[in-house]
């Protein structure tokens, strides 16, 4: 890796997880809708069982040191910080993968596909099959940073990636991606 890419761990404050729980309990929900099912958006009783999931049972702290098993970074580029996963595999013949998540989606989407794909020996597979995965955050999603100007089309997002990859010394590799991916 070169240039200005520098280690990445989630670390959400208590501070901020107990200011989102004291919402969660504020909130002032509005009347139930006038009609049962989805006709008029997301149901209230939905929304309320969503929220009392968060408050009671969600456990940011599990989810927070799943991600943070992953090798992360942040660089910038075209003007914002990127934030990305770059997990490199244990086999020298292994090709490198971009990986992009779509709309409304996260490189959460991916944690359970890593490991197969950098280490696909110890998943059964054949060594011939490792990738090198980067999964970079979409501009404006997770911790990346936001843009400031209009443009960022997928156009505008694949070029930038192309120069992710450059700066991580790859310049041949496969991409995957869904929807804005």
């Amino acid at each position: 890796m070169s240039g200005d890419i520098t280690p990445f761990k989630i670390d959400i404050g208590d501070d901020i997880l107990a200011d989102l729980k004291e919402r969660l309990k504020n909130t002032r929900w509005p009347e139930k809708e006038t009609v049962d099912g989805w006709s008029q958006g997301i149901p209230l009783a939905y929304t309320q069982e969503l929220a009392n999931y968060w408050l009671n049972d969600y456990d940011w702290r599990s989810r927070e040191a799943r991600l943070n098993a992953f090798d992360q970074f942040t660089t910038r580029l075209d003007g914002i910080d990127f934030h990305f996963i770059h997990e490199r595999s244990p086999h020298s013949q292994a090709k490198p993968l971009v990986m992009t998540h779509g709309w409304p989606g996260s490189i959460v989407e991916f944690q359970k596909v890593i490991a197969p794909l950098t280490d696909p020996v110890a998943h059964g597979g054949n060594a011939e099959d490792a990738f090198h995965v980067v999964c970079p955050t979409l501009p404006g999603y997770g911790f990346s940073g936001k843009p400031t100007a209009p443009g960022w089309s997928v156009e505008k997002i694949a070029e930038t990636w192309d120069k992710l990859m450059l700066k991580l010394g790859y310049d041949k590799y496969f991409a995957q991606g869904g929807d804005w991916g």
